[in-house]
């Protein structure tokens, strides 16, 4: 990662990221000391209002993490996220942000590693980016 660290929002699904993985710990470990996780019971309830809000706070980057397909426990709250995520790339990308700061991993709880990677590639790419305040692009 290069030497700018993005602010990420991480909203992660209560079920798929709860017990043992101490997601804090792992940005930390993972030298992203400026991500903030906020809990929600499904990735299917992170609503376009969620990430329009987290962009107008300061996000550099906003990641999604659900369970993985086929096991919501809500059924279909996975799926929902991610047509969620892909629609709100389209919007983002409409207000003049790059769709690329937004990104969704579907992953169980047990997929630490899977976690990191996905997690640190998408710091990397919104590094890459640059800060979102600095551009003229912005959610008013």
């Amino acid at each position: 990662m290069s030497a700018y660290a993005p602010k990420i929002v991480v909203f992660t699904c209560n079920w798929c990221q709860r017990g043992g993985t101490d997601l804090s710990a792992i940005t930390k470990e993972c030298g992203m000391p400026a991500v903030k996780i906020v809990k929600s019971m499904c990735s299917g309830a992170v609503s376009p209002a969620h990430i329009l809000r987290a962009f107008k706070s300061g996000a550099d980057g906003v990641f999604v993490v659900g369970c993985p397909l086929g096991d919501c426990h809500y059924i279909s709250g996975n799926y929902k996220a991610r047509r969620r995520v892909k629609l709100m790339k389209t919007v983002l990308s409409q207000l003049g942000i790059e769709p690329e700061r937004l990104g969704i991993a579907l992953l169980s709880e047990a997929e630490v590693a899977k976690f990191k990677t996905a997690l640190t590639k998408f710091a990397d790419n919104v590094s890459s980016l640059g800060s979102l305040s600095g551009t003229k692009a912005g959610v008013n």
